[in-house]
């Protein structure tokens, strides 16, 4: 009943005549007849047809958009490969060079480094010893340039780090840093379940230099002491007529200490990020400057002393410290150009020199 009627509706609206069995009266005209078709169920196979038609105009219409857009950040990538055995290849040696030829840093290379000299005041060039077989006696073979600025910061970081821990005592032998008093203590507010936290914690705070007392008001804490190096970089931005930063460090600390506390239960391994963070700023204020000019004594003395790092390979905020440049051993050699053979030359001149007078002799018989 249902499909006679539907075949029933689809032809009156075909013709354009009035439909008037369903309870309504309109006037539908052939050209308006796709407005009300959707809204009638077809048959299954049209409904298919009429999907994949709709999802490749639209992959049409995408793809045309995508291929007149030019993308302002990322460049379109080329459609025909470079070919690496024609003259296109020029441009890629680096490239190819990094991967054909990777390197692996190690302490022991920085140990046999050998300096040249100092290049713009900025770098100083080093030659390092890459190959399996390392001889003591043998040159090196790869130049890099090394970062005057972040190799002094490094050494510097890693003697500000060793400077900042008490002498161990004999009965305990735990390592603590060197604190500095407070007077009046730091008011810092926490909340409630903070207080819990660090008030259950407070005494291994101690050894990151850290005095909390607890007064009655449950929604603060005094810190009698803190690092010695927060003081320091406070008496430094006074110095310079600067606000205040000391405040603002400790709270920083408490709330890193707090996280700490609620994620791992108290676990420390390395001294925290805000530690680090203000003896990097100390290692960098102090460190040897770009346009600094070096000695090659100095220069020997910088690289020898980055050699005795934990971590030789990159500054206090993690730039690197050295960048490869070019191995002598993947360097195309100079082919020695043949010497002339000169009595070669020679015969070869006497026999240019005879044909010319046999053929003015012959030209002046004729």
């Amino acid at each position: 009943m249902i499909k006679c009627l539907e075949e029933d509706v689809r032809a009156r609206l075909r013709s354009g005549v009035a439909i008037k069995s369903l309870g309504f009266q309109c006037r539908c005209y052939p050209f308006r007849s796709e407005l009300v078709l959707p809204f009638l169920p077809r048959p299954r196979e049209e409904r298919i047809l009429a999907s994949q038609h709709s999802r490749e105009a639209d992959a049409d219409s995408l793809q045309s958009l995508l291929s007149g857009w030019d993308n302002p950040i990322f460049a379109c990538y080329p459609e025909v490969a470079v070919d690496v055995s024609s003259s296109q290849a020029g441009n890629l040696a680096v490239k190819v060079h990094n991967i054909l030829y990777p390197y692996r840093f190690t302490k022991e290379m920085i140990h046999s480094m050998q300096v040249l000299q100092q290049v713009d005041n900025k770098f100083i060039a080093c030659l390092i010893n890459t190959r399996s077989e390392v001889n003591e006696y043998s040159d090196g073979n790869l130049l890099v340039l090394v970062d005057q600025h972040a190799a002094h910061e490094r050494i510097r970081l890693e003697q500000l780090i060793a400077e900042s821990y008490e002498k161990p005592s004999a009965v305990s032998g735990k390592k603590k840093l060197l604190s500095s008093i407070i007077c009046p203590p730091l008011e810092i507010e926490v909340t409630e379940e903070q207080r819990r936290l660090l008030r259950c914690c407070y005494k291994s705070l101690e050894d990151l230099g850290l005095g909390l007392s607890f007064p009655e008001n449950r929604n603060q804490i005094l810190v009698g002491k803190v690092p010695l190096c927060f003081m320091e970089r406070e008496a430094n931005e006074l110095r310079r007529k600067r606000q205040p930063v000391a405040k603002s460090i400790v709270e920083e600390l408490i709330q890193e200490q707090i996280e700490l506390l609620q994620t791992t239960g108290g676990a420390r391994g390395t001294l925290p990020l805000t530690f680090l963070k203000v003896l990097a700023s100390q290692a960098c204020h102090g460190a040897i400057k770009f346009n600094d000019s070096l000695t090659m004594e100095e220069s020997s003395q910088l690289i020898e002393a980055l050699s005795c790092c934990q971590l030789p390979f990159q500054c206090a905020h993690g730039r690197p410290s050295m960048l490869p440049l070019a191995d002598t051993d993947h360097l195309p050699q100079e082919k020695q150009q043949p010497k002339p053979n000169l009595a070669k030359l020679r015969k070869m001149a006497q026999a240019w020199q005879l044909f010319g007078k046999q053929r003015h002799h012959h030209g002046t018989e004729l």
